[in-house]
């Protein structure tokens, strides 16, 4: 997932400027390949702060990131602390997705910039053939069984504007890839991982699995699946925040 989406991350971040001195913080860094990128391009005199409820993952001896182990549910990392929050494909697998984007807000200094980046599933809706329909129709009947909102991304620019950011913009990218991709592979690695829960939860069974890994392996099969959804502001003074609607 990190060599399929760091690139986007990144571009995104460099059109929002980074330079020397400035302090992210990047909540849910999983192995800490943007973190350690952040903390490259905020050197010299910047810090780059990375979160994880879980930093197993992540190699929190190497020089740069500033490793912690915190949940964005439980409060601001440090209150009005970072020049730049982001998070990516974290907040879909939340129970209140809100709650965290107000802590993430409130960990950025007045005038800084937030960057989140989630997945919005609207490209399955008209996947073809359709068997790979029927096959995400029982994926994210699963998925919301497990508390997983794979269309967060359309509700991001509505939470940061509700909460008073100014300059909120966004946009959408999905990837279009064929079987034997590199895309095609993580779904491969994602559904055979999955698979026994996946059956047992009476959504996908055998054939519908199946159909699709086959449909994964053929370099003839071109299809989408998601479409990331970016959106940035820049946080308010905490005192014109604006009360929630």
């Amino acid at each position: 997932m990190s060599r399929l989406l760091d690139p986007l991350h990144r571009r995104y971040l460099e059109q929002l400027g980074l330079q020397p001195g400035v302090r992210t913080l990047e909540v849910g860094c999983g192995n800490g390949s943007m973190s350690a990128w952040l903390a490259g391009q905020v050197a010299p005199g910047g810090r780059a702060v990375a979160v994880d409820l879980d930093l197993s993952l992540a190699d929190a001896s190497a020089p740069g990131p500033e490793f912690r182990e915190a949940d964005i549910l439980a409060g601001p990392v440090a209150p009005g602390d970072f020049d730049l929050v982001t998070a990516r494909a974290v907040l879909h697998h939340l129970p209140d997705a809100e709650a965290a984007v107000r802590n993430l807000v409130a960990s950025t200094r007045p005038g800084g910039t937030v960057l989140l980046i989630e997945p919005d599933f609207l490209p399955v809706t008209v996947a073809e053939p359709a068997a790979i329909r029927d096959f995400w129709t029982g994926w994210l009947a699963w998925s919301r069984e497990q508390g997983i909102d794979y269309f967060a991304g359309r509700r991001l620019a509505g939470m940061l504007d509700r909460l008073g950011l100014a300059e909120v913009a966004a946009s959408a990218e999905t990837a279009l890839y064929n079987g034997g991709s590199a895309w095609a592979r993580y779904w491969q690695l994602t559904v055979a991982e999955l698979r026994a829960t996946l059956e047992a939860s009476g959504h996908l069974d055998a054939t519908a699995i199946d159909t699709f890994l086959a449909c994964c392996a053929d370099p003839g099969w071109w299809t989408q699946t998601i479409a990331f959804t970016v959106v940035h502001g820049r946080a308010p003074n905490r005192a014109a925040r604006r009360p929630e609607r």
